[in-house]
């Protein structure tokens, strides 16, 4: 039976369907926010899947294009694999999701949000996460909910929840933040340098939004909710975790104790077969069961180090930062280039700059129809010591790239000021912990050595927790252990003057005031020293020149109305210019002419071509010309591409000529002045002769 709920969300309508569609997925909402409609389901696979150590949960955010009356590009008229967008919408609902599941439930569980209408105002993205939240509390899969999210902008220095489009485009801040009526679960943030203490007042103040939507969302759970699912719990045998323990405690504190992953990993691969040979007989066929064993172990001595006596694994204080590094011009031929380290995790970001025609098409459900600044993210196996073959970007290689340039775009030099496209390529060369952070990092280099006239060099870090009951421990700059043995990575990036992007990935129920505030505290004094210790010790402004292998842009202006003339028919004359000076030619709407060339003559000359098409030719002007037609009386010739002059028999040569054929052919190069243009616009050229 269909039900219907209705509230408001931001002073707009919000109302929850369910009953009516998708019946066979264990709980379904279509979700309506104003003209925004979008489907949510999720279901639950009935057994548990064999020999995982994970729980396996999926979310697809589907962009459907119809939504926003489009008809796909290319060949094939449907939709193809998601969009980054998609993809970052994904992730975005899959954080606040995941740590409310059972940590032991290993069904596959699937979420799929179809986005089926759009209105600007009201974020589809928004409604999957009401959706998702709907769907899982009247599910019968386990789920410790309500959970809700929403959008705070910051216009004019204010705070507002949900922004329209047009308040979207005037806003300082892109902020997202997931709850429950308890804790913060999830922050993703973009901005444009805002400080610490009003990111802590938005984030608080979306919270205060969240609990009255996790109370609707609650009531529709009460009334239509069915029976939770029990499903087959994994615990760690604890007679086994007790012996191996016993045994194996002070072997795996020596092996955890060291500033060297390598080191590390090599000392637990002994303990490891120390521990199967002493057990081996005892426990033979249970492999996988001592195996989580080891790592209860290896979780339990990390934790307890850390709240207990403040020791890290690496012997680092609390707040202090692993050795960092940074160099420039590594790579002679790019355009720019930076190295960052921080302890064992190593990035190199390549700049590469190119004409405005380079930039990205986009092809999606909101209003974005291009980017100028890209930001691409690649980590390969051998980064991790492993021999994975590489299949291209996964989902955190696209979410890692997306937040490297969410963290920049706020310094990057308008089209204006720069008029150039920027793609940014960061390689994990090694990693252990915080490699996004690090790409922020070497990107900063990597832009300023490229000579990209960066408002602000940009830095981040990250902060980890461990909890137990009501205590908790930050420690700023977390590796890869602290990371998998811990229950966050808060990730802050942003320049001296205030915070670029936040991004919160946690594994408990959520985060209190006490502990964001704390962590936006710590990563502003890391980032402070990152800046000014080693980034611009390095490199201390972008470079004044570019690199001699960039291309040079020059802008000229013609007047709209001529800007058929320049292109021509079927874009023969643009291409005309291209093919003869080895520019790259990139026409506005508006007459705005962007050249690029590596070559200062190429350049003038393409220049020279455009204004002499654009502008009224004028007596006087000398070009060089083209013989393009023999006649009788004289000959045409092209002076500029699309543009024709004659020059009759008698200005083609010094003597009395009898016949045309006799001193140039077709093709001929020749160098002209413009002589005479008649009432009919018509145009003969003189031939200039030594």
């Amino acid at each position: 039976m269909k039900r219907v709920f209705e509230t408001t969300l931001a002073g707009r309508p919000l109302k929850v369907e369910t009953g009516q569609l998708a019946q066979l997925s264990s709980g379904s909402a279509l979700v309506r926010y104003g003209d925004t409609v979008v489907l949510v389901t999720a279901t639950m696979s009935a057994k548990p899947r064999e020999g995982i150590d994970f729980f396996p949960l999926s979310v697809d955010f589907e962009e459907k294009l119809y939504s926003v009356g489009k008809i796909p590009g290319g060949f094939i008229k449907r939709e193809g694999k998601p969009s980054e967008k998609a993809v970052l919408a994904s992730r975005a609902i899959d954080r606040p999701l995941r740590p409310l599941f059972p940590k032991d439930l290993r069904n596959d569980v699937a979420i799929v949000a179809t986005v089926m209408s759009v209105e600007y105002d009201n974020a589809p993205e928004i409604a999957a996460m009401v959706g998702a939240a709907c769907a899982l509390e009247i599910s019968h899969i386990p789920f410790k909910g309500p959970v809700a999210s929403v959008n705070v902008g910051l216009v004019d220095g204010e705070l507002i929840i949900n922004p329209t489009d047009e308040q979207r485009g005037k806003s300082d801040l892109t902020l997202t933040v997931a709850g429950t009526m308890e804790k913060v679960v999830m922050i993703e943030a973009g901005a444009r340098e805002v400080p610490e203490d009003i990111m802590l007042e938005a984030i608080l103040k979306a919270h205060g939004e969240i609990k009255e939507l996790c109370k609707f969302i609650k009531q529709i759970g009460e009334e239509i909710g069915k029976p939770k699912l029990a499903y087959e719990e994994k615990h760690v045998d604890e007679e086994m975790y007790n012996e191996i323990k016993d045994f194996a405690i002070d072997k795996v504190k020596f092996a955890l104790d060291t500033d060297d992953k390598t080191v590390r990993d090599e000392r637990l691969q002994v303990v490891t077969e120390e521990i199967f040979e002493h057990f081996g007989e005892k426990y033979e066929g249970l492999e996988a069961e001592v195996g989580e064993c080891l790592y209860q172990l290896q979780k339990f001595i990390v934790r307890r180090w850390l709240l207990d006596e403040q020791k890290r694994v690496d012997g680092r204080g609390m707040n202090e930062i692993r050795p960092l590094s940074a160099e420039v011009g590594l790579l002679p031929r790019t355009h720019g280039s930076g190295l960052f380290s921080r302890g064992q995790t190593q990035v190199l970001t390549v700049a590469t700059l190119g004409p405005l025609g380079d930039i990205q098409k986009l092809d999606g459900i909101d209003t974005d129809e291009s980017k100028r600044y890209m930001h691409h993210y690649n980590f390969p196996s051998y980064s991790v010591g492993e021999t994975r073959p590489s299949r291209g970007p996964g989902r955190r290689e696209i979410g890692h790239g997306a937040l490297a340039e969410r963290s920049l775009e706020p310094v990057i030099p308008s089209e204006e000021e720069f008029p150039y496209a920027i793609r940014l390529v960061s390689e994990v060369l090694s990693s252990n912990g915080s490699t996004s952070q690090g790409s922020v990092c070497g990107s900063t280099l990597a832009l300023m050595d490229a000579g990209v006239p960066i408002k602000a060099p940009v830095a981040g870090i990250s902060v980890g927790l461990i909890t137990e009951g009501d205590r908790f421990m930050t420690m700023l700059d977390i590796q890869g252990l602290e990371d998998f043995f811990g229950d966050m990575d808060f990730k802050v990036a942003g320049t001296k003057k205030g915070i670029t992007s936040i991004q919160v990935d946690i594994k408990i129920d959520g985060l209190t005031p006490e502990i964001i505030k704390e962590a936006l505290e710590k990563t502003r004094d890391a980032r402070y020293y990152i800046l000014d210790e080693i980034i611009l010790k390095c490199i201390d402004s972008p470079r004044e020149n570019l690199s001699p292998y960039a291309p040079k842009m020059y802008t000229l202006t013609i007047h709209p109305d001529k800007i058929r003339d320049v292109i021509g028919s079927g874009g023969k004359t643009i291409q005309k210019i291209i093919a003869e000076t080895g520019v790259k030619i990139d026409i506005e709407d508006d007459g705005r002419v962007f050249i690029a060339a590596v070559d200062d003559d190429a350049a003038q000359k393409a220049i020279a071509m455009v204004n002499g098409i654009a502008n009224d030719p004028e007596i006087g002007q000398e070009f060089d010309a083209t013989i393009t037609k023999i006649m009788t009386f004289g000959a045409f010739a092209e002076f500029l591409p699309g543009k024709e002059g004659l020059i009759h028999i008698s200005k083609l040569a010094k003597e009395r000529i009898n016949k045309v054929e006799d001193v140039v052919s077709v093709g001929d190069k020749v160098r002209v002045r413009i002589a005479e243009i008649d009432r009919m616009g018509r145009i003969n050229l003189a031939r200039i002769l030594d």
